[in-house]
């Protein structure tokens, strides 16, 4: 039985900042079918969760990762330098830096000119890196850009006309479907000059049973943080989601190379969320998110049909992950 809505609660209102919010979950419910916008996972609590899940036994794409950053810093570093003329290193979604921070530190010991931007949605992380970065790297140059990808991106090409570097780790390309990921990285081409550079991080497919368990795992950290979000609708959209009706529920196709996520509902229901009503069905699904997992042919073809030149590869010892780099063509 949904919680009554008290007087006060009806006659809330959205605020400000969270107008672009409240209508992306609107628009998403009233779809067919229906969806989150996966973006909006990352409030203080997500950033939380998510840094528990990178942690996680089973939550392989991390580890391998961290091996190729830590096993591979100078390969990486130096191809990033390429000439070495002054650059801007900018990381797309950032995070709390963990990976980028191998990079970021044998880039000062090498004296090589680079002012680091870090760029992520959460303000959280953005005031994190500002804070922190200047006292764990001592001399390094940082600007932090709390925003959109593409909106920050435009703002960095204002501060310097220097040669940029973008970092696009984690597989957070594999955070949408095949098209829409080649559509990002055309439009990323677009807000880059011919010989900048991309170092993108790119999950491999392999042993289905392997990928499933990474969105499964047994303390069920992924399950939280995917309800975590109907948590947030119901803090900051003044929503009334009961949590305990929805049920965590992840998929993997081996030949598309799609893992996603959904959640379930368990009975007949309705939501309201501010002054809009959400009707839900038993067994009726919210789909959540993406996790595209590639074939290395992939990974090149992606870099062509978008305007880069594939220079660069490398991989974790098991070959499951892939930090490619791509230049400007």
């Amino acid at each position: 039985m949904n919680p009554v809505i008290t007087p006060e609660k009806a006659n809330c209102t959205i605020s400000e900042e969270n107008r672009q919010f409240y209508a992306d979950v609107i628009a998403g419910l009233k779809s067919e079918p229906k969806h989150l916008d996966s973006k909006y996972f990352y409030d203080a609590n997500g950033d939380k969760l998510f840094q528990e899940l990178m942690n996680c036994d089973e939550y392989y794409p991390t580890n391998c990762e961290l091996e190729i950053f830590s096993e591979k810093t100078a390969e990486i570093c130096d191809a990033l330098i390429a000439d070495g003329d002054a650059f801007d290193l900018i990381e797309l979604g950032a995070g709390d830096a963990t990976k980028s921070s191998f990079l970021l530190k044998y880039l000062l010991d090498k004296n090589a000119d680079f002012t680091y931007l870090p760029i992520d949605i959460s303000d959280n992380v953005i005031s994190y890196l500002n804070i922190t970065l200047p006292v764990t790297l001592p001399g390094i140059k940082i600007t932090g850009l709390n925003g959109e990808y593409f909106q920050m991106l435009k703002k960095a090409a204002t501060i310097s006309s220097r040669r940029k570097v973008v970092l696009f780790l984690g597989s957070n390309i594999g955070n949408m479907p095949i098209n829409d990921a080649i559509e990002f990285c055309r439009e990323l081409r677009g807000n880059l000059s011919e010989g900048d550079m991309v170092l993108i991080g790119m999950d491999l497919k392999k042993d289905p049973r392997v990928i499933l368990a990474a969105y499964n795992d047994k303390d069920g950290i992924t399950r939280e943080f995917n309800l975590n979000l109907l948590r947030r609708i119901n803090r900051e959209l003044h929503a009334d989601f009961n949590i305990d009706q929805f049920e965590h529920y992840p998929t993997y196709d081996p030949e598309s190379g799609a893992c996603k996520s959904y959640l379930i509902s368990l009975q007949d229901q309705e939501v309201m969320i501010g002054h809009e009503k959400v009707s839900f069905k038993k067994d009726e699904y919210i789909y959540m998110e993406i996790s595209q997992k590639f074939t290395i042919m992939q990974t090149d073809q992606i870099a062509i049909n978008t305007g880069f030149q594939p220079v660069g590869q490398f991989f974790d010892t098991k070959k499951w992950f892939i930090d490619a780099v791509w230049v400007a063509a």
